[in-house]
This record gives C-alpha cells, sequence and structure tokens, in this order.
C-alpha cells in the first residue's frame, strides 16, 4: 500500500441499524447473496482488486437478475470444485464495483463522515520516543473530538480486533493520550477513551471503514502526497468527497486561542516531528 492510514467512519446511533439494513439490502440485490456466506467480506482489498476491474470490463454489462445469478454462481464455484466461468467472472467483477458505487450513496444518504491521518510507510526512527502517542494518531483524535463538540454529541471508538498484542499496544498509546496530557482529558468531554473492539467479519461498520480507508490510500492525494495512484479507485475517493468533514479548530497559545479550519482526512508527511509539519 502507498500510504500508512489509520482512520475509519462516524455514524450516529440512531442511524447505525438503518445503516446496516441499506447495506445489507444493496449486498443482496448486488450479489443475490450474503459475502459472509461465502467466505469474503465488504472490504477493500476484496473489492477493488485491479482483477475486478478488468472482470467487469471483459464482457457488456449485465442486468440485475443475470448479474446476480452468474455471480452467486461464481461465489458457489469453490464448493462445487470448479473454475468459475467467464460470464461468471463478469458477473462478479461488475458485482464488486456496484457494491461500492452503491455503499458510498449509502453512507452519504446516511451522513456518515469519514476520519482518517495518513502518513508515509517508513520505519520508526531508533530515538522516536515511545511514551507518547504518535502525532497523526493525535491528529485523528483530535478531529474526531472537534466533530463531536460541533455536533455535542459523545462518540465511541470501535475497532477491529487485529491481534492481541497490537490492540493491547493501541489500547496503551491511546491511555497514554487520554490520561496522561492535558489535552487528552480535555478530549473525554467527547470521545469515550476506552475502544471498544469487534471481529470485522460479524461487524458491517467495520467492513465499511475498510474499504474507506483503502480507498484513500490509493485515491486520496494532496500536494504533498506523491504515492502510486490507482485512478479507476480515485474516482471512488471523488464520490466519497462529502463524507470528509470539514470544520474549526483551535489551539490555545500564548497571545491566546488560535482557530484555523480543519478536515477529518489529513496527511502527516512525519508522524515523529514537530507538530507544525503537516497538512
Amino acid at each position: 500500500m502507498p500510504y500508512e492510514v489509520r482512520g475509519g467512519i462516524a455514524v450516529h446511533a440512531s442511524k447505525l441499524w438503518p445503516l446496516i439494513q441499506s447495506v445489507r439490502m444493496l449486498e443482496q440485490s448486488v450479489f443475490g447473496t450474503y459475502l459472509q456466506e461465502h467466505g469474503t467480506e465488504i472490504k477493500g482489498a476484496k473489492l477493488l482488486d485491479k482483477d475486478r476491474f478488468k472482470w467487469c470490463r471483459q464482457g457488456p454489462m449485465l442486468d440485475d437478475a443475470a448479474r446476480r445469478k452468474h455471480a452467486l454462481n461464481f461465489l458457489n464455484s469453490k464448493n462445487q470444485g470448479r473454475t468459475p466461468r467467464r460470464d461468471e467472472f463478469t458477473a462478479y467483477g461488475q458485482a464488486c464495483i456496484r457494491m461500492v458505487d452503491g455503499l458510498i450513496a449509502i453512507l452519504r444518504g446516511h451522513e456518515v463522515r469519514l476520519f482518517a491521518s495518513m502518513i508515509p510507510c517508513m520505519k520508526r526512527p531508533i530515538d522516536a520516543r515511545t511514551d507518547v502517542p504518535r502525532k497523526d494518531f493525535v491528529f485523528l483524535l483530535e478531529r474526531y473530538f472537534y466533530f463531536l463538540e460541533e455536533q455535542r454529541q459523545s462518540g465511541l471508538i470501535v475497532m477491529d480486533g487485529t491481534d492481541k498484542q497490537a490492540d493491547r499496544e493501541f489500547v496503551r498509546r491511546m491511555g497514554l493520550y487520554f490520561s496522561g496530557t492535558v489535552t487528552g482529558k480535555q478530549r473525554t468531554k467527547w470521545v469515550v477513551p476506552v475502544p471498544l473492539f469487534v471481529e470485522s467479519d460479524m461487524a458491517y461498520g467495520v467492513q465499511i471503514a475498510d474499504l474507506c480507508i483503502y480507498c484513500l490510500n490509493w485515491g486520496y492525494r494532496t500536494k504533498r502526497m506523491d504515492g502510486t495512484v490507482r485512478p479507476e479507485v480515485r474516482d471512488f475517493v471523488w464520490l466519497m468527497e462529502p463524507l470528509i468533514w470539514k470544520g474549526t479548530g483551535y489551539r490555545s497559545g500564548v497571545g491566546g486561542t488560535e482557530t484555523y479550519e480543519t478536515a477529518s482526512v489529513i496527511f502527516v508527511p512525519d508522524p515523529y516531528g514537530s507538530r507544525s509539519d503537516q497538512k
């Protein structure tokens, strides 16, 4: 991947179940089944793999009924011990692209917001401090706090469980931030400082977040970002633009409180440098 990206989606509790229901209906209408029943998920690397675009374009666009029929046959082919036919590859590729397109429309309709901090792929410097949260992590929580403050709403952090060691390290850094820094303690007014972990194959929200982060990694760029771009993924990022929250941030200094325009997706060139080195 061109960048290391940490982030997710924010959805109001009152809209979460309607969102999930809409996604499940879309999944059925596109594939004719639920992907989980076939050992796969709604994730970026699965739906937007380069092969999916190649399969999508290798034949004429199928009508809804034909696409569902052949896409379902594609998903069942492994258990049947056979190689999918060409029309099944085509249908599955078209279904994957249609799923992403429809999913972004659902997110926009449910007023979901996308949050992410992006950094170049790099090794941690030997002299980097481990007793403080990394800068991109701080910026991500900062934007989430500003958004919640604007909404006058408390917010949870629900995460995809990876491996226990990595999860413990993340919780440790989160604890350092929320209990070990003045700013972090202030952020707990709106951000619940204890994360909840779920398995991605049991949580649509986590899978949707994964898809959004995947799109940002391959398609979102600012002037200071020169990572490889996949044009076909960038088209989806343009559709996701309304999901990016834009608002006002602030910081206190000797001369008083300084305000500035900010957004929920941020690029941090050096997560170990000074705070001013960001965009």
